[in-house]
């Protein structure tokens, strides 16, 4: 019987060897997780309620949310993607919702359920987990793959990797012949100190336009004032796009925020009728904006120095003028950033260039195969990275089953 081997407990590693021993009851299938206990990711991902995929159910839209792996996954989404895997969750007892913000979750509302069902399925379909296995060594001997951990040697005629971003992992995958592109966080957000921002967490807008400077990458969407300076799904998609540019950076940049996501003239056309309408009102008695709230309002008046007590009716021209840039173009420095910690995912891992994406196989080794994280692919929050794993772990799965051409 051939030995299948796949290196990591965690999302990608169960999903892949459950298809594996369902669809091939000739392979023997065991997962070597370097923990005590497995599927941790999932646990804690999605504020514990692990959001299994995104609601697009078209494969050319759904690549454009992968900054890294856009081009490769377009071909596998075709053959399995976030219907597909809706699917087999619902077919093995996990019924799932859709949420407003199209996240897929399970109706549970709990992590454990997704968890519960892969280790079952291990189970059912015999499924070998071993614990506090963790991998020391990976050498290619003929046709079999050699692992070493610290209690044994195990032998491989078939190895697949699910490693996630392990650089000890990495650097054995180099050890194989394999480029590894060095990795970098993927989603962050951003520590800034400015008075426009200071002492309001927890105000957010619903749909900010954030661009960097020096970078060609922009992003629309909620954006949340935090106690260390900006984040929200605006924020984290931005990171994502700019993960490269921004190590480069050692992240210290300048960010321009449009906090209402409308063009200039549109802003100052409303401000002006507004003043037209209203000359007697005090400035900053309310925001006349209301996706603006009123905290910072004032914080956007005092940082063009307008004064608490003057009225519509007293303002210039030039500080209209100043008001509305400060409104669609606030700038703003970065120093550093702060992990995103529900979703921490890095870009970076093996080169794409090197695996063969129909059936996500090392095109350097045959029988080796990667999927999930330890690739250099990565998506924006929302539960793409998951779907990612699924995709690249069924399509491995198939191959090592020898359902694939």
């Amino acid at each position: 019987m051939e030995q299948v081997i796949i290196i990591g407990g965690g999302a990608a590693g169960f999903f892949a060897a459950i298809n594996i021993a369902e669809t091939n009851a000739d392979l023997k299938v065991t997962i070597l997780e370097k923990g005590n206990k497995v599927l941790q990711k999932v646990k804690v991902s999605g504020g514990g309620r692990c959001n299994v995929s995104h609601a697009c159910f078209d494969p050319g839209e759904l690549v454009t949310y992968y900054p890294r792996g856009e081009k490769e996954l377009l071909g596998p989404f075709h053959t399995f993607m976030t219907g597909d895997m809706m699917q087999w969750l619902e077919e093995r007892g996990v019924p799932l919702k859709i949420e407003s913000d199209q996240r897929i979750f399970p109706e549970s509302n709990s992590s454990q359920t997704i968890i519960d069902c892969f280790v079952d399925a291990a189970k059912n379909a015999g499924v070998e987990v071993l614990l506090n296995q963790n991998v020391e060594g990976i050498e290619k001997k003929e046709t079999q793959f050699h692992l070493s951990t610290k209690s044994k040697v195990l032998l491989a005629d078939k190895l697949l990797i699910c490693s996630g971003g392990n650089p000890k992992i990495w650097k054995m995958i180099k050890g194989l012949g394999h480029r590894i592109i060095d990795p970098v966080p993927s989603l962050f957000t951003f520590n800034i100190k400015d008075q426009v921002i200071q002492d309001i967490p927890g105000i957010s807008v619903p749909n900010a336009n954030v661009s960097i400077e020096g970078s060609r990458f922009e992003s629309s969407g909620p954006l949340l004032i935090t106690h260390w300076g900006l984040s929200g799904p605006a924020v984290l998609k931005l990171s994502s796009l700019n993960a490269v540019y921004l190590s480069g950076k050692e992240y210290n940049f300048t960010v321009h925020i449009n906090w209402l996501g409308l063009p200039f003239a549109a802003v100052l056309d409303h401000i002006k009728t507004h003043k037209k309408n209203a000359p007697k009102k005090t400035i900053y008695l309310r925001s006349i904006f209301e996706e603006i709230p009123k905290r910072l309002w004032v914080k956007l008046l005092q940082s063009i120095e307008i004064n608490e007590n003057q009225t519509w009716s007293n303002i210039s021209n030039l500080q209209l003028e100043k008001l509305t840039e400060k409104l669609t173009n606030t700038v703003l420095l970065s120093h550093g950033k702060t992990t995103f910690k529900e979703e921490f995912v890095t870009a970076g891992g093996v080169d794409l260039k090197e695996i063969n994406f129909k059936r996500f196989e090392s095109r350097i080794h045959s029988n080796l195969f990667f999927a999930g994280e330890v690739l250099n692919i990565d998506g924006l929050t929302g539960g793409f990275n998951f779907q990612n794993a699924w995709t690249g772990a069924y399509l491995a799965a198939m191959a090592i089953a020898g359902k694939m051409p």
